[in-house]
């Protein structure tokens, strides 16, 4: 069994590759299941979970680059924009300049 943490260090084409691997022999164990007595029926749920990991890292991977993408446009969007101009603080008079009648 593949750890999450040995997932994490594959390529996306490697994960891609055991994730199509995993697939076909859940299908022939499934099949197997049906015909015939399993020697390992916890295969099974061991393939399923892996299916599910690999799914939820391309995921964690697809999400973390949209993020990044969608910063790179925002920092863009803020560098086109029209520069702002700052306008002073209202004038207020002081105490000391006011006079009193």
């Amino acid at each position: 069994m593949i750890k999450a943490s040995e997932l994490r260090e594959m390529s996306d084409e490697q994960l891609q590759l055991t994730l199509e691997d995993t697939r076909e022999v859940l299908f022939r164990r499934r099949i197997q299941a049906q015909t015939e007595r399993l020697d390992a029926p916890s295969e099974l749920r061991k393939n399923r979970r892996l299916i599910a990991r690999i799914k939820t890292i391309q995921r964690q991977r697809d999400m973390a680059a949209e993020a990044q993408s969608l910063a790179a446009q925002s920092l863009a969007a803020q560098s086109l924009a029209a520069p702002t101009v700052a306008t002073p603080p209202l004038a207020t008079p002081s105490l000391a300049t006011q006079s009193t009648e």
